[in-house]
């Protein structure tokens, strides 16, 4: 099932929770997909950029040490309400290594930050409005369930900031950030399956996530003065 089919389907259990009077309002439901729920931005996106951004947080450089942890292959696409892919966006990531510490001066246990994790990357979306990321798994750390922080930018522009968590992680619900999304619907929007790769040597997963932002493809070109989060 892709992206747009399982939001579709969302929407349709959505429009049932609302009931019959849904639909006579005009424009609701009028084939555009749920927005993808923007979050806080938090106060550990990096204050010193590592000298290696690109989409492989694994690998740092020419290192051939690998961070600690499962590694994770993160892919998704970023599309318009209508369904379109937005190419040329930058997708930041960032999010904690495998001991819970951030690529960030004020990290609480910035001591025991494992240098072999990158910590952020970026990568820029394709025709198909896809990213790639090969990360880690995220895992909890104090107050905290597992996520990943994004960040999806035109120019100097900011266009969304949000966060993604791991479906059905037991410490979702106690998480004030990942219950604040909304209601089931819209915490399903900012979910992933992390699910492990079978067929791999090693233990890896790969994860999904297509990101629908507020914006047409033309409002989204550079100098537009009408993009939006």
């Amino acid at each position: 099932m892709n992206g747009i089919e399982l939001l579709t389907r969302r929407q349709l259990l959505m429009a049932g929770s609302l009931g019959a009077a849904a639909w006579l309002v005009p424009g609701v439901f009028a084939d555009e997909l749920q927005r993808t729920p923007t979050m806080t931005e938090g106060p550990f996106y990096p204050d010193r950029l590592p000298l290696d951004t690109d989409n492989d947080l694994v690998i740092i450089g020419n290192s051939t040490t690998p961070a600690v942890g499962e590694i994770t292959h993160l892919t998704g696409r970023v599309l318009s309400q209508n369904g379109s892919p937005l190419n040329n966006l930058v997708v930041e990531i960032w999010q904690v290594d495998n001991n819970g510490a951030y690529l960030h001066t004020g990290s609480d246990n910035g001591n025991r930050r494992d240098r072999n994790f990158q910590g952020f990357g970026r990568f820029t979306t394709n025709q198909r409005g896809e990213y790639r990321f090969r990360t880690i798994k995220p895992v909890p750390y104090p107050g905290r369930t597992p996520h990943i922080h994004y960040k999806i930018k035109r120019g100097d522009r900011e266009l969304f900031v949000g966060q993604l968590f791991v479906q059905g992680h037991a410490g979702n619900m106690r998480d004030g950030i990942f219950r604040g999304a909304g209601g089931i619907i819209e915490r399903e929007l900012v979910s992933a399956d992390f699910r492990r790769i079978p067929e791999s040597r090693i233990v890896e997963c790969r994860a999904n996530w297509d990101i629908v932002l507020g914006v047409t493809p033309e409002e989204g070109q550079p100098g537009s003065k009408k993009s939006k989060g």
